[in-house]
């Protein structure tokens, strides 16, 4: 009648058997299909990583189709959110806007106004990531003149909040436009500050700040408040040679523009007075030390700086028509590069001829070259 128990005990592991096969079979179909479909399916587009921003501007370059993905950003900007948020959504659409031109010369001007709204924000990540933005913007020609409205507000934040990042931020995007004349006097009101940020120690701030003040050096009506400007008694510190090139370079071509501002006959007509520690006291006052520093810089390494010192000095000792005795004299050719000296003077003061340079005044010290080449220019030292 019945079976024996160990052939039905068979038969069950034959069963289990056929179940688990077909259970695994089953499985690794669907990994299979799974596998497939990863392989197959795009990535999404609405991701924020550099990575896809930089894929979305390959694919909209090869199909010649608009991404979305800078117009997504800036409505996500229309709704509430945190400070983390905006902060995260202004740095992608900065990368954007450097990234996907097309799509960022398409926006209007009310996309820049939404961006200038965060500069009101009270949290100093928001407003730097949208300083970066408004950088990236003035790129593009047509949206400058909107962006220039925010220049006093600009201004005004670079002068009331201490934070070095905002001060990158806010200066360089005024070294990216051009200036109208009617932020000229804000700019009369934070001068004090920018000197400030000038003397301070931070090497980016200090370029950035240094090349705005150069460009207001050119400006007549803002010359006289640049010079009166009070500076602290070691400002020439910023003429040592032991400061980085680029910031060394940078200075001397702002000492170069306010000797050629100072000794224009637009300015030269009016006697003007400094204070006593005047920016101007400091560069061109009696005491003043800024010749033996010029003086130095003649043979700092950094090509661009001798050079950008003689010119500095040259206009600095313009007045002058005689070069010192027993110094070596050099002219620079049209390319701005060293050429060989024009004679060894000794002991004799000559007329100071076109394209050569006094390196110091006859009031001040001269060079004595030491090399074993009398006719070196490079291996100078101070006597």
């Amino acid at each position: 009648m019945g079976k024996s128990i160990p052939r039905c005990l068979a038969q069950l592991d034959i069963r289990k058997s056929v179940v688990s096969l077909a259970t695994g079979a089953g499985a690794i179909y669907l990994l299979y299909k799974a596998i497939k479909a990863g392989i197959k399916c795009q990535p999404p587009l609405c991701t924020n990583s550099p990575i896809c921003i930089a894929r979305l501007a390959i694919e909209r370059e090869r199909h010649g189709r608009d991404s979305g993905e800078l117009r997504r950003l800036l409505r996500s900007l229309e709704y509430k959110q945190d400070e983390y948020a905006k902060s995260m959504i202004l740095h992608s659409i900065t990368r954007c806007v450097y990234l996907l031109e097309a799509e960022a010369a398409s926006c209007t001007t009310d996309d820049i106004r939404l961006v200038g709204d965060m500069l009101d924000d009270e949290d100093n990540s928001v407003k730097i990531q949208a300083l970066n933005t408004l950088k990236a913007f003035s790129g593009i020609r047509k949206f400058r003149l909107k962006i220039q409205e925010h220049a006093i507000k600009v201004l005004e934040l670079i002068s009331t909040i201490w934070d070095i990042e905002l001060h990158v931020a806010g200066l360089r995007l005024l070294n990216n436009l051009p200036l109208p004349d009617y932020v000229h006097p804000q700019l009369r009101r934070v001068m004090p500050a920018l000197m400030e940020i000038l003397q301070s120690d931070c090497i980016l701030s200090q370029v950035q700040v240094i090349r705005l003040l150069s460009y207001m050096a050119q400006k007549n009506d803002l010359l006289y408040d640049i010079l009166n400007c009070q500076v602290h008694c070691d400002f020439l510190k910023l003429f040592q040679s032991s400061q980085p090139g680029s910031l060394l370079f940078e200075v001397l071509v702002f000492a170069e523009r306010l000797s050629e501002g100072r000794n224009s006959p637009h300015y030269r007509a009016v006697k003007w007075h400094y204070n006593e520690q005047s920016l101007h006291e400091a560069l061109f006052g009696e005491e003043s030390r800024l010749a033996d520093r010029l003086l130095a810089l003649v043979i700092h390494p950094d090509e661009e700086v001798q050079i950008q010192a003689c010119k500095a000095n040259r206009v600095r000792c313009s007045h002058h028509t005689e070069c010192f005795s027993n110094c070596c004299l050099m002219e620079l050719d049209t390319g701005g590069n060293f050429c060989a000296p024009k004679a060894r003077l000794n002991n004799v003061c000559l007329p100071q001829t076109k394209g050569a340079f006094n390196f110091i005044c006859p009031c001040r010290r001269g060079l004595n070259c030491i090399a074993k080449d009398t006719m070196c220019p490079r291996r100078c030292h101070i006597i």
